[in-house]
């Protein structure tokens, strides 16, 4: 059963991933709608970490949905990874230099903003 809460999360994480690719335009060749969603899925799952991490009442197929299911399937490495070797065999080194910091320093600033937000303190 716990198949079916990962299946049914990521299958809409990705759905909404792809909307996130229709409305949001590839400004100067930056891959805005993968930033934009991996930034996001990364406060998202801040947030949900939080909120199991408080609240140990939560069912587990609840965090399943939300975590692996519905942020694995809203964010991706692997498109995020193909289009850094885009920017690079098109000699974009600026911008393959920004869309990688950017990336990584604002997902881990989302992440550890969501779960500040949730009231959860180490």
């Amino acid at each position: 059963m716990s198949y079916l809460y990962v299946a049914i999360g990521g299958a809409l994480g990705s759905v909404l991933r792809y909307f996130l690719s229709l409305v949001i335009p590839k400004a100067a060749g930056f891959p805005w709608p993968t930033f934009v969603a991996n930034v996001l899925g990364c406060f998202c799952i801040g947030i949900f970490s939080g909120l199991f991490l408080k609240c140990d009442s939560l069912s587990p197929n609840l965090k399943l949905f939300l975590v692996t299911g519905f942020c694995g399937g809203f964010t991706t490495f692997s498109t995020f990874a193909n289009e850094n070797l885009v920017l690079l065999q098109n000699g974009k080194i600026g911008m393959f230099a920004i869309y990688a910091l950017a990336s990584f320093v604002l997902g881990v600033a989302a992440c550890a903003g969501g779960i500040y937000l949730m009231g959860y303190n180490r």
